[in-house]
């Protein structure tokens, strides 16, 4: 059976000319890139040529840019390390409702240290308005955190007018992109960033290598202590043969990411549409326009969104219920009943991501499948049963 992948936010597939440019690195170039000698400044060449090339996907200087171990890294090292840093002039910390787990979890993590944090809500879209940002700055405000677009709806923030209120207040701004970086443009001046995560899996590079963007005379303490590493800003030996691959990953998605937007928003729309039109009792989570050219999230009255991935698999069709980092877990979506989403109709949800693989007959195998799927899972439903009697909704 060939599958059909839809599941691109959780992770991507690795571009072959990114697999080609890090094999030298596992074998032959396999020098420390802190090692002076010829086959460790190999590695160190690698490794600065990366920080160029991410430096000119996001409008910034190389030696702004800090190689970390991935996404959730970054996010925590953004977080922890400029609140800690600059912990004499107040301790008060703003984020969203819907951040990912890895920004959350940390601003808890700092409420432990004795931090407040504000977490302001969004609207029915999922969109953050930036004028609860401004009232929630106050004088002991260090750092607002917003994701530039949600992993799971797909909803991209008001990011620019944020950052502009950020910098009347004179605050710190960490966005975190993991799910925008090689997809959509990103220009950290114009943008008013000051610290910015991704990560290279989510863009058809490889797992366990992310980044750290650090705008001159931001400060920040390390997450990491030991060797003085990226500038003494994370300390270990650096993963060349990962961060060689970033960089290629960087540098095609810089060339390709117009041509490939175009493409899936395509696809987005007629996966969109025709779920609506075929399927009753159905539902766009996020803002329909405002959001990643590759994102379809749907709910679905009356059925349960793990039933309907089960039975998709079957078919050779990979999706998910929403993001990767909490799929073992059987509470309904944070993320949705943030977008006052009833918790029955969060239950009842799906996220079909697109990618550089997808095909216009793989959205037609979807667009096939998926309506018998419901249909038979309705007619076992009890909560059909029980409130409408044996309705077909088709």
């Amino acid at each position: 059976m060939q599958r059909v992948y839809l599941d691109y936010a959780a992770t991507t597939p690795m571009l072959p000319e990114v697999a080609a440019a890090m094999q030298p690195f596992f074998t032959r170039r396999f020098g420390n890139p802190s090692s002076i000698h010829s086959m460790g400044q190999e590695g160190r060449d690698a490794v600065e040529a990366a920080r160029g090339q991410v430096a000119g996907l996001i409008g910034c200087q190389p030696g702004e840019v800090v190689f970390t171990g991935g996404g959730t890294e970054a996010n925590n090292h953004a977080i922890k390390g400029s609140c800690l840093a600059c912990r004499e002039r107040g301790n008060h910390i703003i984020t969203t409702a819907i951040e990912h787990h890895a920004v959350l979890s940390a601003c808890n993590f700092m409420k432990e240290l004795g931090f407040d944090v504000t977490v302001v809500p969004v609207d029915s879209n999922g969109l953050v308005d930036p004028g609860d940002i401004k009232k929630a700055i106050t004088g002991k405000t260090l750092l607002v955190s917003v994701m530039h677009a949600n992993n799971e709806v797909g909803t991209i923030q008001p990011i620019e007018e944020i950052g502009v209120i950020t910098r009347e207040a004179g605050v710190c701004f960490h966005v975190d992109a993991v799910q925008t970086m090689g997809h959509l443009p990103i220009n950290v001046d114009q943008l008013g960033i000051d610290l910015l995560s991704a990560s290279a899996h989510k863009l058809y590079g490889p797992k366990g290598v992310g980044l750290l963007y650090i705008r001159p005379g931001t400060r920040i303490l390390p997450l990491l202590h030991g060797g003085e590493q990226e500038n003494e800003r994370r300390a270990g030996t650096e993963n060349v043969p990962g961060i060689a691959g970033f960089g290629k990953a960087v540098e095609i998605a810089g060339q390709d990411m117009d041509k490939e937007a175009a493409t899936l928003t395509a696809y987005r729309e007629k996966l969109i549409d025709g779920i609506l039109g075929r399927v009753g009792d159905t539902y766009l989570n996020g803002h329909r326009q405002q959001r990643l050219p590759n994102n379809v999230n749907i709910s679905f009255d009356f059925i349960e969104g793990e039933s309907i991935l089960m039975y998709l698999d079957s078919e050779g069709i990979c999706a998910s219920t929403g993001s990767a980092c909490s799929s073992s877990s059987s509470e309904p979506s944070r993320v949705l009943t943030s977008l006052g989403i009833p918790v029955e109709r969060a239950r009842g949800s799906l996220r079909l991501t697109m990618g550089r693989w997808t095909t216009s007959e793989d959205i037609d195998k979807v667009l096939e499948a998926l309506p018998r799927i419901v249909a038979k899972l309705r007619a076992m439903s009890p909560l059909v049963k029980e409130r409408c009697g044996w309705i077909n909704y088709l």
